[in-house]
């Protein structure tokens, strides 16, 4: 059934003054109203009588909201709710064109298309096509209703398409390296992979996909507790973290993993020419074993591919699991010479601490929380092939620690093939 239609001002009031003037042939004032509106066709008598108390208010004869007010409230009640639903189109606006001061217009057809059908939590308002492209109007975006409409006539643009092609390759590229590249990384990855992109849509693309890079975190607990019985040896880099080589420079550290089985220590070893990392040991327990199991793997995955020479120097801090003499006594087996820095300071090792804030970073914190030891460990192997031979640095001029290495040998095998090492 067709809903009545509101009744005209002009009959409402007709229908009043007729009660009033007919009230004296009735018994009631009900009996009145209900003549009148059955011969004026009102669908019932309550409806007229809410009409005569309100003309009875809005004459002063009875205490009440009187019409004028009862509209005034009505237009403030939805004045507001137009205000609120403009500040939901402007906060949700406000993330999409983060860093844009005038959006391109495929972006401004996409935020409205994303939007059209959204309900306001605040304002019970569905925002639709005209609402918004009022709001950004009023605001500095300015779009026309019917440039919305027209753009979405006349199909994806060539932009679109190439963001429709682009967009999984960069969610595949983030999702490889642990979640941690930011959009120059993955840029240089993609041209890596012949997909020529400029790095401008590459930000753009990871804004709105809201894909970011990893970004360091809170300070460790301390680790290095010295031994000031110890005789410590000299400190021969000097904050000087460059090498002319591989195996000429390598800097040793260790930190910390919280887990639910308890506190794993995980030590690393690290090439300062390539930063590749050559070592690393993972352990329940913060002991001269766990640096020293490092050490050996690092020397033995030099030595077997015939790449360690004279003149290794190790540094590392003046923990007293590096100034131990089991580990100095390793170092002079092998024909390497340590190098301690200072106490307390974080500088004198800076590379290996920044070897192991990415470690943390990249991995413990962004792939949480840890059960123990054994699901630390397979972590770790995985990180740090993905170090060594997938992630780009720029302290290599973006390659890879192993292209880093390979195109030194290369560079070696020209000039001296006799002594180029063994693969």
């Amino acid at each position: 059934m067709a809903r009545r239609s509101s009744y005209p001002q002009e009959l409402r009031e007709r229908a009043v003054r007729l009660v009033a003037e007919s009230r004296g042939n009735y018994d009631t004032e009900w009996a009145a109203m209900g003549a009148v509106a059955t011969k004026l066709g009102i669908g019932s008598t309550e409806t007229l009588r809410k009409w005569c108390r309100q003309a009875e208010i809005d004459a002063g004869q009875r205490p009440g909201t009187t019409s004028e007010e009862s509209a005034e409230l009505k237009r403030l009640r939805a004045e507001n709710r137009e205000l609120k639903r403009a500040n939901e189109i402007l906060r949700s606006a406000s993330g999409f064109f983060r860093g844009r001061a005038r959006p391109a217009l495929d972006t401004l057809v996409r935020f409205i298309e994303t939007h059209k059908d959204a309900v306001g939590l605040e304002s019970q308002l569905r925002w639709g096509v005209e609402p918004i492209c009022r709001v950004l109007s009023e605001h500095g975006i300015p779009i026309a209703p019917s440039t919305y409409y027209e753009a979405r006539k006349r199909g994806p643009s060539r932009r679109q398409q190439t963001d429709e092609q682009l967009i999984p390759e960069i969610t595949r590229v983030h999702a490889q390296n642990y979640g941690v590249y930011g959009a120059r990384k993955v840029w240089l990855m993609l041209n890596r992979e012949g997909i020529t992109v400029a790095r401008c849509t590459v930000e753009r693309l990871m804004h709105d996909l809201g894909l970011e890079g990893a970004r360091r975190g809170r300070r460790t607990p301390r680790t290095t507790v010295s031994d000031q019985s110890a005789q410590r040896a000299a400190d021969l880099l000097r904050r000087d973290f460059t090498a002319a080589a591989p195996n000429t420079r390598w800097v040793a550290d260790f930190t910390y993993v919280a887990t639910h089985g308890g506190t794993v220590y995980v030590a690393f070893v690290v090439d300062v020419f390539s930063r590749k990392i050559i070592g690393w040991q993972a352990s329940t327990r913060m002991r001269t074993s766990l640096v020293l199991d490092a050490l050996e793997m690092a020397l033995w995955h030099r030595e077997c591919h015939g790449q360690l020479g004279d003149g290794l120097i190790l540094h590392s801090d003046a923990g007293s699991q590096y100034t131990s003499i089991a580990f100095t006594n390793r170092l002079a087996d092998a024909g390497a010479r340590p190098s301690v820095g200072s106490v307390g300071d974080a500088l004198d090792n800076a590379l290996a601490e920044t070897t192991i804030g990415l470690y943390k970073t990249e991995l413990i914190d962004n792939h949480g929380p840890w059960r123990g030891l054994s699901q630390v460990e397979l972590a770790t192997l995985e990180y740090v092939d993905w170090y060594n031979h997938r992630r780009l640095h720029g302290a290599c001029d973006d390659l890879t620690p192993a292209e880093t290495e390979e195109a030194y040998h290369q560079r070696h095998a020209t000039l001296n093939p006799e002594t180029a090492p063994t693969h």
